[in-house]
């Protein structure tokens, strides 16, 4: 008998208070959703966000972890190639971002925490160059 294999995420779908604001926030913000190509190549459609191949974590956390806010029942990372040219919109906006050293390693990358819209945290990772 043969056994299927989960290839990748196919999707990630989370409630909104105001899910057409909260889509163009993404896409205009960090080229994420609907529409978008990471590496600006190939055509995109309507419904799709075409993402670079590369390490995706998938994890749950203990119910009490510090590491996302408790009232927050998932955080998204969202891997990046120059995390200061991806906060710059942030920074201009006078919005906050997190940062602290002890997140930061030379084996593992660099990471930023910011929020969308509707309060949901963000994660930046940079992977360390190769």
């Amino acid at each position: 008998m043969a056994v299927g294999h989960v290839k990748g995420i196919g999707g990630l779908f989370f409630r909104a208070r105001n899910p057409e604001a909260l889509n163009a926030w993404y896409r205009e913000r960090l080229g994420v959703g609907a529409g978008c190509n990471a590496d600006d190549s190939g055509p995109v459609d309507e419904w799709s966000w075409t993402t670079a191949g590369g390490p995706l974590v998938f994890s749950a956390f203990k119910a009490d972890t510090d590491y996302f806010a408790a009232d927050r029942q998932f955080m998204i990372n969202l891997r990046v190639d120059d995390l200061d040219a991806v906060l710059q919109p942030f920074r201009e906006a006078g919005e906050e971002i997190i940062t602290k050293d002890e997140w930061d390693d030379p084996a593992v990358g660099r990471f930023a925490r910011v929020h969308d819209p509707e309060g949901n945290p963000i994660e930046l990772w940079e992977p360390p160059r190769s």
